[in-house]
Protein backbone atom coordinates (compact mmCIF):
# COMPACT_ATOMS: atom_id res chain seq x y z
CA UNK A 1 0.00 0.00 0.00
CA UNK A 2 1.51 3.09 -0.79
CA UNK A 3 2.33 5.75 1.52
CA UNK A 4 3.13 8.79 -0.51
CA UNK A 5 0.49 10.85 2.03
CA UNK A 6 2.65 10.36 4.83
CA UNK A 7 5.65 12.97 2.67
CA UNK A 8 3.11 15.93 4.57
CA UNK A 9 3.66 14.93 7.77
CA UNK A 10 4.60 16.96 11.00
CA UNK A 11 5.35 17.07 14.18
CA UNK A 12 4.91 19.57 16.83
CA UNK A 13 8.34 20.07 18.95
CA UNK A 14 8.11 22.43 22.22
CA UNK A 15 11.56 23.32 20.96
CA UNK A 16 11.28 24.16 17.25
CA UNK A 17 7.61 24.51 16.77
CA UNK A 18 5.87 22.08 13.52
CA UNK A 19 8.65 19.85 12.07
CA UNK A 20 8.20 18.47 8.81
CA UNK A 21 9.16 14.81 7.93
CA UNK A 22 10.78 15.65 4.71
CA UNK A 23 9.83 12.39 2.67
CA UNK A 24 8.50 8.82 2.73
CA UNK A 25 11.54 7.38 3.28
CA UNK A 26 12.26 9.31 6.16
CA UNK A 27 8.99 8.35 7.51
CA UNK A 28 9.20 4.49 7.03
CA UNK A 29 12.94 4.95 9.03
CA UNK A 30 11.00 6.57 12.03
CA UNK A 31 8.35 4.38 11.84
CA UNK A 32 10.55 1.36 12.10
CA UNK A 33 11.20 -0.63 15.15
CA UNK A 34 14.38 0.45 15.61
CA UNK A 35 14.12 3.93 15.78
CA UNK A 36 10.98 4.24 17.40
CA UNK A 37 12.35 2.10 20.30
CA UNK A 38 14.47 5.47 20.78
CA UNK A 39 10.84 6.54 22.40
CA UNK A 40 12.42 4.29 25.47
CA UNK A 41 15.05 6.02 26.10
CA UNK A 42 15.69 8.77 27.95
CA UNK A 43 17.96 11.76 26.70
CA UNK A 44 20.20 12.18 29.78
CA UNK A 45 19.54 9.00 31.88
CA UNK A 46 19.06 9.17 35.22
CA UNK A 47 19.39 12.81 34.83
CA UNK A 48 15.66 13.07 35.70
CA UNK A 49 16.61 12.34 39.50
CA UNK A 50 18.30 15.60 39.76
CA UNK A 51 16.33 17.69 37.29
CA UNK A 52 12.87 15.95 36.82
CA UNK A 53 12.09 17.85 33.63
CA UNK A 54 14.97 16.07 31.98
CA UNK A 55 12.76 13.18 30.54
CA UNK A 56 12.81 13.76 27.14
CA UNK A 57 14.15 10.84 24.43
CA UNK A 58 16.68 9.78 21.91
CA UNK A 59 13.57 10.21 20.23
CA UNK A 60 12.93 13.83 20.72
CA UNK A 61 16.74 14.80 20.26
CA UNK A 62 16.83 13.04 16.54
CA UNK A 63 13.81 14.46 15.27
CA UNK A 64 15.31 17.63 16.21
CA UNK A 65 18.85 17.25 14.87
CA UNK A 66 16.86 16.22 11.53
CA UNK A 67 15.34 19.29 11.64
CA UNK A 68 18.35 21.77 12.67
CA UNK A 69 19.58 19.33 9.68
CA UNK A 70 17.45 20.79 7.19
CA UNK A 71 17.52 24.42 8.49
CA UNK A 72 21.16 23.94 8.39
CA UNK A 73 21.40 22.56 4.54
CA UNK A 74 18.77 25.07 3.40
CA UNK A 75 21.22 27.88 4.87
CA UNK A 76 24.56 26.53 2.98
CA UNK A 77 22.32 26.67 -0.37
CA UNK A 78 21.43 30.52 -0.02
CA UNK A 79 25.03 30.83 -0.07
CA UNK A 80 25.66 29.21 -3.02
CA UNK A 81 26.87 25.99 -1.98
CA UNK A 82 25.45 23.57 -4.31
CA UNK A 83 23.40 20.09 -2.50
CA UNK A 84 22.21 17.65 -4.03
CA UNK A 85 18.64 16.39 -3.41
CA UNK A 86 19.69 12.87 -2.80
CA UNK A 87 22.68 14.94 -0.57
CA UNK A 88 20.00 16.54 0.93
CA UNK A 89 17.59 13.65 2.17
CA UNK A 90 21.16 11.84 3.28
CA UNK A 91 22.17 14.25 5.20
CA UNK A 92 19.31 14.31 7.13
CA UNK A 93 18.32 10.55 7.43
CA UNK A 94 22.01 10.47 8.64
CA UNK A 95 22.02 12.68 11.60
CA UNK A 96 18.33 11.27 11.97
CA UNK A 97 19.71 7.58 12.86
CA UNK A 98 22.99 8.98 14.31
CA UNK A 99 22.05 7.56 17.97
CA UNK A 100 19.97 4.48 16.92
CA UNK A 101 22.92 2.53 18.56
CA UNK A 102 22.26 3.81 22.13
CA UNK A 103 21.20 1.58 24.88
CA UNK A 104 19.49 1.73 28.09
CA UNK A 105 20.16 5.44 29.90
CA UNK A 106 22.65 6.17 26.81
CA UNK A 107 25.80 6.44 28.20
CA UNK A 108 25.43 5.21 31.60
CA UNK A 109 25.88 1.79 30.81
CA UNK A 110 27.24 1.98 27.71
CA UNK A 111 30.19 0.65 29.54
CA UNK A 112 28.85 -2.38 31.32
CA UNK A 113 26.47 -3.86 29.26
CA UNK A 114 28.50 -3.73 26.30
CA UNK A 115 32.56 -4.73 26.14
CA UNK A 116 34.23 -1.92 24.06
CA UNK A 117 31.10 -1.55 21.83
CA UNK A 118 30.66 2.62 20.79
CA UNK A 119 27.15 3.36 20.45
CA UNK A 120 28.43 5.19 17.34
CA UNK A 121 29.77 1.54 16.24
CA UNK A 122 26.10 -0.05 16.91
CA UNK A 123 24.46 2.65 15.25
CA UNK A 124 26.40 1.72 11.61
CA UNK A 125 25.33 -1.72 12.51
CA UNK A 126 21.62 -0.70 12.50
CA UNK A 127 22.13 1.70 9.51
CA UNK A 128 23.59 -1.26 7.38
CA UNK A 129 21.05 -3.48 8.39
CA UNK A 130 17.88 -1.02 7.37
CA UNK A 131 19.89 -0.19 4.27
CA UNK A 132 19.18 -3.95 3.17
CA UNK A 133 15.45 -3.88 4.42
CA UNK A 134 15.33 -0.42 2.22
CA UNK A 135 16.70 -1.60 -1.32
CA UNK A 136 20.57 0.67 -0.34
CA UNK A 137 18.62 3.97 -0.27
CA UNK A 138 20.83 4.35 2.77
CA UNK A 139 24.14 4.00 0.75
CA UNK A 140 24.86 8.20 1.00
CA UNK A 141 23.85 8.19 4.64
CA UNK A 142 25.90 5.68 5.72
CA UNK A 143 28.94 7.16 3.40
CA UNK A 144 27.97 10.24 5.37
CA UNK A 145 27.92 8.87 8.55
CA UNK A 146 30.88 7.23 8.21
CA UNK A 147 32.99 10.02 6.81
CA UNK A 148 33.65 7.93 3.47
CA UNK A 149 31.58 10.22 1.33
CA UNK A 150 33.42 12.41 -1.65
CA UNK A 151 32.38 16.19 0.33
CA UNK A 152 33.52 15.93 3.58
CA UNK A 153 31.41 18.76 5.36
CA UNK A 154 28.40 16.78 5.54
CA UNK A 155 29.96 14.71 7.57
CA UNK A 156 31.37 17.72 9.60
CA UNK A 157 27.52 18.54 9.94
CA UNK A 158 26.75 15.08 11.49
CA UNK A 159 29.84 14.76 14.16
CA UNK A 160 32.55 17.57 14.56
CA UNK A 161 33.26 20.12 17.04
CA UNK A 162 30.60 22.05 15.59
CA UNK A 163 27.58 19.54 14.72
CA UNK A 164 23.75 19.29 14.31
CA UNK A 165 24.13 17.12 17.28
CA UNK A 166 25.22 19.38 19.70
CA UNK A 167 23.14 21.96 18.66
CA UNK A 168 20.03 20.44 19.34
CA UNK A 169 21.19 18.38 22.20
CA UNK A 170 22.64 21.95 24.36
CA UNK A 171 19.23 23.50 23.43
CA UNK A 172 17.11 21.05 24.32
CA UNK A 173 18.97 19.89 27.32
CA UNK A 174 19.20 23.27 28.02
CA UNK A 175 15.10 23.46 27.76
CA UNK A 176 14.16 20.06 29.49
CA UNK A 177 16.64 20.59 32.68
CA UNK A 178 15.80 24.22 32.76
CA UNK A 179 19.52 25.22 33.22
CA UNK A 180 19.18 28.59 31.33
CA UNK A 181 23.14 28.67 31.42
CA UNK A 182 22.95 26.14 28.45
CA UNK A 183 21.17 28.14 25.75
CA UNK A 184 22.53 28.66 22.73
CA UNK A 185 22.01 31.20 19.66
CA UNK A 186 20.79 27.85 17.39
CA UNK A 187 19.36 29.79 14.50
CA UNK A 188 22.28 32.23 14.05
CA UNK A 189 24.90 29.51 14.80
CA UNK A 190 23.31 27.81 11.70
CA UNK A 191 23.07 31.28 9.58
CA UNK A 192 26.08 31.68 9.92
CA UNK A 193 27.96 28.23 8.42
CA UNK A 194 29.80 28.33 5.42
CA UNK A 195 31.93 25.70 3.47
CA UNK A 196 35.48 26.32 2.50
CA UNK A 197 37.66 24.26 0.23
CA UNK A 198 35.15 21.41 1.58
CA UNK A 199 35.72 22.46 5.06
CA UNK A 200 32.28 23.57 7.39
CA UNK A 201 33.21 27.17 8.83
CA UNK A 202 31.67 29.81 10.34
CA UNK A 203 31.87 33.47 9.00
CA UNK A 204 33.36 35.96 11.30
CA UNK A 205 30.03 37.75 12.43
CA UNK A 206 28.66 34.38 13.88
CA UNK A 207 32.20 34.90 16.48
CA UNK A 208 30.08 35.26 19.49
CA UNK A 209 27.77 33.26 19.11
CA UNK A 210 30.56 30.18 18.82
CA UNK A 211 32.04 31.78 22.46
CA UNK A 212 28.67 31.34 23.60
CA UNK A 213 28.02 28.08 22.74
CA UNK A 214 31.54 26.42 23.73
CA UNK A 215 30.80 28.61 27.41
CA UNK A 216 26.98 26.73 27.34
CA UNK A 217 28.29 23.16 26.26
CA UNK A 218 31.54 23.68 29.38
CA UNK A 219 28.40 25.34 32.05
CA UNK A 220 26.24 22.33 31.05
CA UNK A 221 28.94 19.52 31.36
CA UNK A 222 29.25 20.49 35.20
CA UNK A 223 25.80 21.54 35.70
CA UNK A 224 23.64 18.62 34.28
CA UNK A 225 26.12 15.84 32.61
CA UNK A 226 28.32 15.76 35.17
CA UNK A 227 26.45 16.75 38.32
CA UNK A 228 27.89 14.84 41.02
CA UNK A 229 24.34 13.43 42.11
CA UNK A 230 23.69 12.29 38.61
CA UNK A 231 27.70 10.42 38.36
CA UNK A 232 26.00 9.34 41.48
CA UNK A 233 22.83 7.76 40.61
CA UNK A 234 24.53 6.45 37.28
CA UNK A 235 27.40 4.38 38.76
CA UNK A 236 24.55 2.89 41.22
CA UNK A 237 22.89 1.92 38.11
CA UNK A 238 26.59 0.55 36.99
CA UNK A 239 26.91 -1.72 40.21
CA UNK A 240 23.26 -3.42 40.03
CA UNK A 241 24.16 -4.49 36.50
CA UNK A 242 27.55 -5.60 37.30
CA UNK A 243 25.86 -7.40 40.15
CA UNK A 244 23.66 -8.86 38.37
CA UNK A 245 26.14 -10.05 36.01
CA UNK A 246 28.03 -11.34 38.54
CA UNK A 247 25.03 -13.37 39.61
CA UNK A 248 24.38 -15.12 36.56
CA UNK A 249 27.78 -15.72 35.76
CA UNK A 250 27.88 -17.53 39.06
CA UNK A 251 25.10 -19.62 38.34
CA UNK A 252 22.36 -17.57 40.02
CA UNK A 253 18.54 -17.41 38.43
CA UNK A 254 17.45 -13.48 37.47
CA UNK A 255 13.78 -12.94 36.38
CA UNK A 256 14.04 -10.07 33.33
CA UNK A 257 13.29 -9.56 29.71
CA UNK A 258 15.10 -12.02 27.12
CA UNK A 259 16.67 -9.48 25.64
CA UNK A 260 18.40 -8.09 28.87
CA UNK A 261 19.12 -11.32 30.33
CA UNK A 262 20.86 -12.02 26.91
CA UNK A 263 23.40 -8.86 27.62
CA UNK A 264 23.95 -9.98 31.29
CA UNK A 265 24.71 -14.10 30.52
CA UNK A 266 27.37 -12.61 27.97
CA UNK A 267 29.87 -10.33 26.57
CA UNK A 268 29.64 -9.52 22.82
CA UNK A 269 32.14 -7.38 20.87
CA UNK A 270 31.69 -5.41 18.19
CA UNK A 271 32.12 -8.75 15.54
CA UNK A 272 28.79 -10.30 17.40
CA UNK A 273 26.63 -6.96 16.49
CA UNK A 274 27.34 -7.90 12.73
CA UNK A 275 25.13 -11.28 13.72
CA UNK A 276 21.59 -10.41 12.96
CA UNK A 277 20.09 -12.37 16.11
CA UNK A 278 22.63 -10.00 18.71
CA UNK A 279 21.13 -6.60 16.94
CA UNK A 280 17.92 -7.25 16.74
CA UNK A 281 18.27 -8.31 20.51
CA UNK A 282 19.88 -5.08 21.13
CA UNK A 283 17.20 -3.53 19.65
CA UNK A 284 14.08 -4.32 21.66
CA UNK A 285 16.27 -3.05 24.70
CA UNK A 286 15.61 -0.33 26.35
CA UNK A 287 15.07 1.50 29.62
CA UNK A 288 11.67 0.00 30.39
CA UNK A 289 13.81 -3.43 30.46
CA UNK A 290 16.27 -2.04 33.34
CA UNK A 291 13.27 -0.64 35.23
CA UNK A 292 11.31 -3.73 35.21
CA UNK A 293 14.17 -5.78 36.39
CA UNK A 294 15.16 -3.09 38.70
CA UNK A 295 11.14 -3.64 40.44
CA UNK A 296 11.81 -7.12 40.68
CA UNK A 297 15.32 -7.80 41.70
CA UNK A 298 14.70 -5.39 44.84
CA UNK A 299 12.81 -8.60 46.49
CA UNK A 300 15.53 -11.21 45.49
CA UNK A 301 17.56 -12.74 48.11
CA UNK A 302 20.98 -11.45 46.96
CA UNK A 303 20.87 -8.93 49.60
CA UNK A 304 23.90 -6.58 47.85
CA UNK A 305 21.58 -6.17 44.41
CA UNK A 306 18.21 -5.86 46.53
CA UNK A 307 19.92 -3.05 48.19
CA UNK A 308 20.96 -1.40 44.85
CA UNK A 309 17.77 -1.85 43.30
CA UNK A 310 15.64 -0.66 46.50
CA UNK A 311 17.84 2.31 46.99
CA UNK A 312 17.59 3.53 43.28
CA UNK A 313 13.84 3.31 43.56
CA UNK A 314 13.52 5.26 46.55
CA UNK A 315 15.93 7.63 45.40
CA UNK A 316 18.31 6.92 48.20
CA UNK A 317 21.40 7.49 45.90
CA UNK A 318 25.26 7.16 47.22
CA UNK A 319 26.65 10.11 48.87
CA UNK A 320 29.86 11.81 46.73
CA UNK A 321 32.60 14.04 46.60
CA UNK A 322 34.27 15.77 43.88
CA UNK A 323 37.84 16.69 44.21
CA UNK A 324 40.47 17.76 41.89
CA UNK A 325 42.94 15.52 42.96
CA UNK A 326 42.92 11.68 42.91
CA UNK A 327 40.94 9.77 46.05
CA UNK A 328 43.64 8.78 48.15
CA UNK A 329 43.92 4.69 48.29
CA UNK A 330 43.72 4.53 52.19
CA UNK A 331 40.00 6.47 52.24
CA UNK A 332 39.01 3.90 49.51
CA UNK A 333 40.15 1.57 52.01
CA UNK A 334 38.28 3.05 54.46
CA UNK A 335 34.63 2.92 53.00
CA UNK A 336 34.87 -0.40 51.88
CA UNK A 337 35.72 -1.55 55.78
CA UNK A 338 33.12 0.65 56.85
CA UNK A 339 30.24 -0.95 54.06
CA UNK A 340 31.59 -4.19 55.33
CA UNK A 341 30.89 -3.65 58.93
CA UNK A 342 27.52 -1.69 58.00
CA UNK A 343 25.90 -4.19 55.88
CA UNK A 344 27.46 -7.36 56.91
CA UNK A 345 28.79 -8.40 53.58
CA UNK A 346 31.90 -10.25 52.34
CA UNK A 347 34.87 -7.53 52.26
CA UNK A 348 35.04 -9.03 48.13
CA UNK A 349 31.34 -7.84 47.98
CA UNK A 350 31.65 -4.37 49.42
CA UNK A 351 32.84 -3.02 45.74
CA UNK A 352 29.51 -3.34 44.46
CA UNK A 353 28.01 -0.54 47.25
CA UNK A 354 30.62 2.05 46.21
CA UNK A 355 32.58 3.20 43.71
CA UNK A 356 35.16 5.28 42.81
CA UNK A 357 36.76 7.12 39.23
CA UNK A 358 37.58 9.59 37.50
CA UNK A 359 34.99 11.80 35.36
CA UNK A 360 36.29 14.60 32.84
CA UNK A 361 35.19 17.75 30.70
CA UNK A 362 36.79 18.96 27.54
CA UNK A 363 34.61 21.69 25.93
CA UNK A 364 36.63 21.95 22.90
CA UNK A 365 39.06 20.24 21.11
CA UNK A 366 41.18 22.65 18.87
CA UNK A 367 43.71 20.17 17.67
CA UNK A 368 42.57 17.94 14.22
CA UNK A 369 38.90 19.02 14.22
CA UNK A 370 38.87 22.38 15.30
CA UNK A 371 35.72 24.86 14.60
CA UNK A 372 37.61 27.11 11.84
CA UNK A 373 35.81 30.99 11.59
CA UNK A 374 36.25 32.57 7.88
CA UNK A 375 37.85 36.17 8.35
CA UNK A 376 36.58 39.10 6.35
CA UNK A 377 39.82 39.05 4.35
CA UNK A 378 38.79 35.25 3.52
CA UNK A 379 41.17 33.59 6.16
CA UNK A 380 40.43 30.93 8.15
CA UNK A 381 41.55 30.91 11.84
CA UNK A 382 41.13 28.13 14.55
CA UNK A 383 37.86 29.94 16.81
CA UNK A 384 40.88 29.42 20.05
CA UNK A 385 42.98 32.24 17.84
CA UNK A 386 40.19 34.43 16.28
CA UNK A 387 38.60 34.91 19.70
CA UNK A 388 39.85 37.99 21.76
CA UNK A 389 38.66 35.76 24.80
CA UNK A 390 41.17 33.89 26.87
CA UNK A 391 39.15 31.21 27.88
CA UNK A 392 38.40 29.60 24.85
CA UNK A 393 42.00 28.69 24.58
CA UNK A 394 41.36 27.84 28.36
CA UNK A 395 38.40 25.23 27.18
CA UNK A 396 41.01 23.03 25.48
CA UNK A 397 42.19 21.65 28.34
CA UNK A 398 41.05 18.62 29.37
CA UNK A 399 39.22 19.20 33.75
CA UNK A 400 39.69 16.20 35.54
CA UNK A 401 38.20 15.61 38.92
CA UNK A 402 38.10 12.47 40.94
CA UNK A 403 34.99 11.26 42.62
CA UNK A 404 34.26 8.58 45.55
CA UNK A 405 30.48 7.93 46.28
CA UNK A 406 29.16 5.35 49.36
CA UNK A 407 25.83 5.39 50.58
CA UNK A 408 24.92 7.96 53.22
CA UNK A 409 24.11 6.01 55.95
CA UNK A 410 27.93 4.33 55.98
CA UNK A 411 29.85 6.80 58.68
CA UNK A 412 33.60 7.34 58.00
CA UNK A 413 35.00 7.55 61.26
CA UNK A 414 38.05 6.14 61.06
CA UNK A 415 41.17 8.03 60.63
Amino acid sequence: MSRSVNKKKIINDPIYGFVSIPGELTFELIEHPYFQRLRHIKQLGLTELIYPGAIHTRFNHALGAMHLMGNALDNLRSKGIEISDKEYEASQIAILLHDMGHGPFSHALEETLLHHVSHESISFQFMKELNGVFNKQLDIALQIFQNTYKRKFFHQLVSSQLDIDRLDYLQRDCFFTGVNEGSIGVDRIIAMLNVVNDQLVVDEKGIYSIENFLNARRLMYWQVYLHKTAVSAERMLVNLIKRAQYLVQSGERLICSSALLLFIENTYTLDDFKQKKVLQSFGQLDDNDIWGAIKIWQNHSDKILSILCQMLLQRKLFKVTLSSSPIQKNAIEVVRSEITDHFKVLRKDASFLFSHGVVSNEAYVSEGMGISILTRKGELMDIAQASDLPNIKALSKIVKKSYLCYPKNVSLSRN
